[in-house]
């Protein structure tokens, strides 16, 4: 059962109409709907009792509603042999929530929940391969140097069948670049946003920072370190960055499009087999230092 579906089925009240009372007990009543739709009996009162007609309360949070569909019939058996209680063909049973399955006919209901519940597996699947992709940097916003990072990362994720927006390029600035995530995750309901680009040691770089700031506990490992406020170093090394606020999971990448390339072969790979965001970072971190420490021989060996 999807829980999207149950979650449907929020408490809700169930009307018993053209019903007739006479010295009945309302606890009987209540446990004998509680019974018949499975569930605890402190879960069922009977709120109001007027004319012929008898209103309960569900106080369950979320329903099975197989438990519920086509019960109507059975229900009124049940009560039907309780004393003080009398049931005529002309009783019925009404909600206006998800409840009101209870009425209908149990095979034709059935088939209608599988609609409903393949229904929400399909939009939660769609909605799992939203993605959008955020270059960062003065030299790409001014368009001084070519975007080939969002290319790239569309393309690899194009083909594991998501739908992939490109966002505007964003300049440097850590409030910026963190209210286009906010905006993202909160109001466009992006399952994945990346960026490129910002996540190195100087003054300019402020792209982790951006993730930390909604995302507190982001798994952010070192590529490589450097001695503060040497050179242009301010920070003490190069980190990727990889959080999750709400269902939405955010990577932060460097800019060089090689990096970019090896990340998203091992971002891939991570998504499939759903690893939580410390994992997921330190297999994108290790490949990363791995492909440096390689750079970094071919540079000695040529010189």
């Amino acid at each position: 059962m999807s829980s999207h579906l149950s979650n449907l089925l929020e408490k809700t009240e169930l009307w018993i109409e053209r019903i007739s009372l006479r010295d009945a007990n309302l606890n009987e009543i209540a446990s004998t709907v509680a019974d018949t739709l499975g569930m605890e009996h402190g879960e069922v009162l009977v709120t109001d009792v007027q004319d012929h007609h008898v209103t309960l309360d569900i106080l369950r949070q979320t329903v099975d509603p197989n438990l519920v569909v086509g019960k109507q019939d059975e229900l009124l058996k049940s009560l039907g042999r309780l004393p003080g209680v009398n049931i005529t063909e002309e009783t019925s049973i009404h909600s206006n929530g998800m409840l009101g399955w209870i009425a209908f006919d149990r095979d034709e209901a059935t088939e209608a929940l599988g609609r409903s519940e393949r229904m929400v597996e399909e939009i939660r699947l769609n909605l799992s391969k939203r993605a959008i992709v955020f270059s960062t940097g003065h030299e790409v916003a001014t368009g001084q140097i070519k975007d080939t990072n969002t290319p790239a990362i569309a393309e690899t994720l194009e083909a594991e069948g998501y739908v992939v927006k490109r966002g505007p390029t964003l300049k440097d600035d850590k409030v910026l670049i963190a209210g286009n995530l906010r905006q993202a995750v909160y109001d466009d309901g992006y399952a994945l946003i990346i960026t490129t680009g910002g996540v190195g040691a100087e003054d300019k770089d402020h792209t982790v920072e951006a993730v930390l700031s909604l995302d507190p506990t982001a798994a952010t490992p070192y590529i490589c370190t450097f001695e503060k406020e040497k050179g242009r170093h301010t920070k003490d090394g190069v980190r990727i960055g990889v959080g999750q606020v709400e269902d939405a999971l955010i990577v932060a990448l460097p800019g060089p499009n090689d990096e970019v390339r090896m990340s998203m072969e091992v971002l891939v790979k991570g998504l499939e087999s759903k690893p939580d965001k410390h994992a997921l970072a330190e297999e994108i971190a290790a490949s990363l230092r791995h492909k440096l420490r390689e750079k970094m021989k071919h540079s000695i060996h040529g010189h």
